[in-house]
């Protein structure tokens, strides 16, 4: 991609994980692999600029060999802070998004959110199942970060509800909605883990 159209990608790592007991979900292993490596494999095709939002163990996610950002503070605010993280550290005017816990997404999926996106004359396009929004696999223009800025200083955290400030293009993908599976408990992750009907993508 070139012009206008060059894109930067973020992995969203920075959670606190409580329901994984506080472990970081993004080094967790899943098919001999850490989570994360699925949705950086998934993204790098696409972007020309790969970020990873993590707000501890940076050594490990140094391993990677992609430029790390971290939230303003450490109040583990939720995605909405690493994201505006990446709005304010990425070098082009687009940004796609993935979360670290789905090892499920492959590169033709974020590749529709990014034409959707670059094919309406919305600010986001993000993921819609048929059910309902996942809205930290999304792409949208960094040109919002001031909008961000403010609406996380002025005390809110809820990433849909920002989103629906801006124009918006829901993205379907009621094709293949258990791409969208994610891993929030020791539980979830053996069962994705020994679900023979599922594949990660590579």
């Amino acid at each position: 991609m070139s012009g206008q159209n060059k894109v930067s990608g973020v992995v969203l790592a920075g959670g606190m994980a409580r329901r994984m007991r506080q472990q970081d979900k993004g080094l967790l292993p899943f098919k001999n692999r850490p989570l994360i490596s699925y949705p950086l494999a998934a993204m790098a095709p696409l972007v020309d600029e790969l970020l990873i939002s993590a707000n501890r163990n940076l050594d490990r996610y140094r391993q990677f060999a992609y430029p790390l950002i971290s939230d303003a503070n450490q109040n583990f605010d939720g995605p909405l802070a690493g994201i505006l993280a990446a709005m304010q550290t990425a070098h082009n005017p687009l940004l796609l998004i993935a979360p670290c816990d789905s090892p499920l997404i492959e590169t033709a999926h974020l590749q529709r959110l990014l034409s959707a996106l670059l094919t309406s004359c919305a600010d986001i396009a993000v993921a819609f199942d048929g059910e309902r929004l996942h809205p930290v696999f999304a792409a949208l223009k960094t040109d919002l970060r001031l909008d961000l800025h403010a609406y996380l200083q002025s005390g809110e955290r809820k990433l849909q509800n920002w989103f629906y400030r801006h124009t918006l293009v829901k993205v379907d993908f009621s094709d293949a909605p258990q791409i969208f599976a994610n891993i929030n408990t020791p539980t979830e992750l053996a069962e994705l883990e020994n679900a023979p009907a599922l594949q990660a993508g590579d």
